[in-house]
């Protein structure tokens, strides 16, 4: 009778508890324009229950207890909600919630791609490396590496911008030629970028398999957009001094219809750097036609026109004459500043995105685009001339000094200081007296051009499975073909035409001719010379990933493959290639085809609703870039010897706090990258090649290991403390085996392509940036809408670029492979030991104020930011010069009174400042 009691009673109390069961469900909506919001992180303040809001913007929180508890409400840029509810047993339906518009989110957001927007349009190799600083994440270190340290060029993880994806409507924008983004395609459209979704590291992105760094996703929905418009003026001295900026967005009108449009204009006579002009100029327009509740069609449109002199690296001496500021690519005309060397980007786009709701689990979005247009960077040729650079090593006083002549070297550093900038005039007075002479120019100014026309056609698969399975998957096609040729743009005062040859080789050899099948062909303004050649490619992309997500854990799996092909067809015969094989430069070349496969997996644990340990491992290939894939592509068909995909292996663990008054995260990551190939551009001097070459270094490993850490202390509910920390270390891991070097011979000019073989490489730093990185700061957030942040940020372990070349058996033996007779290997280890540039501290402050100024929310505000307020000066990185490639001729270079070679240097800004200004209305 006890048993049976005893089982009654038993079975009431589990009848019980699964009728105490309960349900909280709800829409969360954007309170201006009333739209579903995807992404809200929806929780049980204190316990492990949480979910995301769907792509309709609903959650439903299963099987809680009795009992009252908090439900709270968080996405970034968003003020958080917090409700209180009551649970006994029942379904509780709170309706339709919605989120508010966090100003001061949004200003700090603001500040955030503002500096990315500046930062970005830098010409240095170090700045084009930037990696994800577009988007404006709320994890307080990536902020952090966002903001603070961005003035130093760091890298996330010590890792290039081509190990991030970045997406617009699920269209990837990384350029097949470099896989970076050129950012300058949607410069100066900030506010129509701000719907972003970021993903760091190997987590998961409903839209692609991404990259060790991960993935920016930017939605351009014109019915997503907050209803009103806003107008805008900066003011900085960095990039450029001026820009305004409008926007106007119309919310969903009652027949279906949204369209938002922006437009800016940045423009300068200079940066912070001497002679970088800046003249851009940026339009937007997306319109959405909502048809019914399953199906919807946006199309937009992205102009930007992006002009902008360029800075130049320069060595020490030069710096300690001219200053951090100085720049050689430019000089005086008519009394204006000129810049020799301007980067001029207009590849306008249009994406066409259909958004079709299959039933309420599935979502199917497919999207076409279609980009063309150019990227042309401008220099000075002279092949009837002497180089007019004005840093040219003839024309500074270290050439004297190493010839012994004193009185020379004073006159050089007088006429350096005094003027020290490219001489137009003189450029000018040569041409006019060939003119009138009835000869051809002895300079041209041209571009090197980049023609692309490229269409992306794909399809995004969403499907709920269940209430804890996502399915996401995508299909994506590429189809591009890049124009690439040298292009006339100015004869410079002559009237005759200019000789399309090789000024270095001797008249009437055939190696002379950049053009075997038109020799000694004059050519004029808007004329193709010097090269001319199409790159085609294809890219096909599958892409499956499965979401899981519970209580206690979340999990997720992913696979990718990617087919990629090109072919490079030359149009001219190349006479640096006539005792080899002219036809190689001819014709087309064969096919080069990649097949590459990527996997990973992670997993959360969630502690408590606070404590979270995260996983996350992935292997990922990567086909070579088209730079990388073809040796010297100007003049040959020739692929690149050794040739095959990079590969990744990366791990990364994470400790997540997150309460009320402290949030943090703690990662420690490792990623090894094996068979990368490094490819560089320089004039080789010594040994027996002479001439602008390329180094092609195949079969790289490097290593990247390392902790971040940032964390959000607040202090009072006005007052945060907050802190970022990146400890990494960045290397070669081997000794890549083939080095493949390019050159000229120093007597026939004809193009030869060596194998140099093994570099000595291991343990070397890569120039990666800082690769340690600290930051402290404090922030103050009034109610009454004003803001202020003060930072000081701390870099170490900046590391030059090495040479290749330099470590290889080139360097020590002569042409019969025996080593050069003075060759000493203590000197040699002393010559070549890595440069590191020493730690530096940085300050900045950034604030703003806002105002409200009418009951429908009309704001007013501005936002002020000063970089460096100690004018502290600071080198971003460099690279040692492979002009003396060899032992001696190096030696001789470090034992004169100053080298005429040194590495060449880029260096940070001084005390900057950003100012901005709205109006929202």
């Amino acid at each position: 009778m006890k048993q049976i009691i005893l089982t009654v009673l038993l079975c009431f109390t589990i009848a019980y508890g699964a009728l105490a069961q309960n349900t909280v469900k709800g829409v969360v909506k954007d309170s201006d324009s009333e739209k579903v919001l995807q992404g809200v992180s929806v929780s049980i303040e204190g316990r492990n229950d949480s979910q995301v809001t769907n792509i309709d913007g609903v959650f439903s929180l299963q099987n809680l207890p009795d009992g009252k508890f908090i439900v709270t409400l968080k996405k970034g840029g968003y003020e958080t909600q917090n409700y209180p509810i009551t649970l006994s047993g029942k379904v509780v339906n709170l309706g339709e919630i919605f989120m508010y518009k966090d100003e001061f989110s949004e200003n700090q957001d603001l500040s955030t791609i503002i500096i990315a927007d500046d930062e970005l349009n830098d010409d240095s190799s170090a700045a084009d490396n930037i990696s994800s600083l577009l988007q404006s994440s709320r994890d307080v270190y990536l902020r952090a590496a966002a903001f603070e340290f961005s003035s130093s060029f760091f890298r996330i993880r010590g890792l290039d911008s081509d190990n991030a994806k970045l997406l617009i409507n699920g269209i990837e924008m990384n350029k097949l030629e470099t896989g970076r983004p050129e950012w300058a395609n949607w410069g100066g459209l900030n506010d129509v970028l701000r719907n972003q979704e970021f993903t760091n590291g190997l987590t998961p992105s409903n839209y692609t398999f991404g990259g060790v760094l991960g993935s920016t996703h930017i939605s351009t929905r014109a019915s997503q957009y907050r209803k009103g418009a806003r107008i805008s003026y900066a003011s900085s001295n960095r990039s450029y001094r001026h820009r305004v900026m409008g926007t106007y967005s119309s919310g969903l009108l009652k027949d279906g219809w949204a369209f938002t449009v922006s437009g800016s204009r940045r423009a300068g006579n200079e940066g912070f750097v001497d002679g970088t002009s800046y003249d851009a100029t940026s339009l937007f327009a997306s319109v959405e036609k909502i048809f019914n509740d399953n199906h919807s069609l946006n199309l937009t449109s992205i102009f930007a026109s992006n002009k902008r002199g360029v800075g130049s690296p320069n060595t020490k001496e030069v710096v300690d004459l001219k200053g951090i500021r100085y720049n050689s690519n430019w000089g005086y005309q008519d009394g204006k500043i000129r810049n020799s060397r301007i980067k001029d980007v207009e590849e306008p786009f249009t994406m066409l995105s259909h958004y079709w709701k299959i039933n309420d689990k599935v979502n199917l979005n497919t999207n076409v685009s279609y980009q063309f247009g150019k990227i042309g960077r401008s220099r000075i040729d002279f092949n009837g001339g002497q180089n007019p650079n004005p840093i040219q090593f003839r024309n500074l006083p270290s050439y004297w000094l190493s010839i012994g002549d004193l009185a020379g070297a004073y006159e050089a550093e007088q006429r350096f200081l005094n003027d020290g900038q490219l001489n137009w005039n003189a450029i000018y007075d040569a041409n006019i007296n060939n003119s009138q002479q009835g000869i051809d120019a002895a300079y041209v100014f041209y571009e090197d051009r980049v023609d692309n026309n490229t269409l992306n056609v794909n399809s995004i698969l969403s499907a709920d499975l269940t209430d804890n399975i996502t399915l996401n998957g995508r299909v994506q096609y590429t189809k591009s073909e890049s124009e690439n040729f040298a292009n006339v743009l100015d004869l410079l005062g002559n009237s005759v035409g200019y000789v399309d040859v090789n000024g270095f080789s001797s008249i009437g050899t055939n190696q002379r001719q950049n053009d075997l099948l038109n020799p000694d062909r004059v050519v004029n303004v808007g004329d193709r010379f010097k090269y001319n050649y199409n790159i085609n490619s294809e890219i096909m992309n599958g892409f499956l990933q499965a979401q899981f997500k519970y209580n206690k854990f979340d999990f997720y799996v992913a696979g990718d493959i990617t087919k990629t092909s090109y072919q490079r067809e030359g149009f001219y015969q190349s006479g640096s290639l006539a005792t080899t094989d002219p036809r190689n430069s001819l014709g087309k070349s064969p096919e080069v085809d990649f097949t590459t496969f990527g996997a990973k997996g992670g997993i959360t644990y969630k502690l408590s609703g606070r404590h979270i340990l995260d996983f996350n491992a992935g292997y990922l290939e990567k086909a070579p870039t088209i730079r990388d894939a073809f040796t010297q592509a100007r003049e040959s068909n020739i692929i690149t010897d050794f040739l095959t995909s990079e590969k990744a292996l990366s791990f990364d663990a994470s400790y997540i706090v997150r309460s009320p008054r402290f949030t943090s995260r703690i990662t420690g990551y490792y990623t090894t990258i094996e068979d990368s190939v490094e490819s560089n551009f320089f004039f080789l001097q010594g040994g027996q090649s002479e001439g602008f070459s390329q180094e092609i270094v195949t079969g790289v490993d490097k290593r990247h290991l390392g902790v971040e850490l940032g964390f959000e202390y607040k202090l009072t509910s006005t007052l945060n403390l907050k802190g970022a920390a990146n400890i990494g270390e960045y290397v070669y891991s081997n000794n890549p085996s083939n080095v493949q070097l390019a050159v000229r011979d120093i007597n026939t000019q004809e193009l030869n392509i060596n194998n140099l073989g093994e570099a000595q490489l291991k343990n070397y730093r890569l120039n990666s940036g800082p690769q340690k990185a600290y930051s402290l700061g404090i922030e103050y957030r009034d109610p009454d809408y004003w803001w202020v942040s003060m930072t000081g940020n701390y870099f170490d372990d900046t590391y030059i670029g090495v040479s290749p070349i330099l470590r290889t058996d080139r360097f020590f033996t002569d042409v019969d492979g025996v080593p050069i007779n003075n060759y000493n290997p203590v000197e040699a280890k002393r010559l070549l030991q890595q440069e590191e540039f020493g730690g530096y501290f940085v300050a900045n402050v950034i604030g703003g104020k806002s105002w409200k100024i009418s009951r429908d929310n009309k704001f007013i505000g501005f936002t002020l930011g000063i970089s460096n307020i100690f004018d502290q000066q600071f080198r971003t990185g460099g690279f040692e010069q492979s002009r003396r490639g060899d032992f001696t001729s190096l030696s001789e270079d470090f034992s004169n009174p100053k080298r005429l070679f040194g590495p060449r240097y880029w260096y940070g800004r001084g005390a900057n400042y950003f100012f901005n200004v709205y109006y929202r209305f």
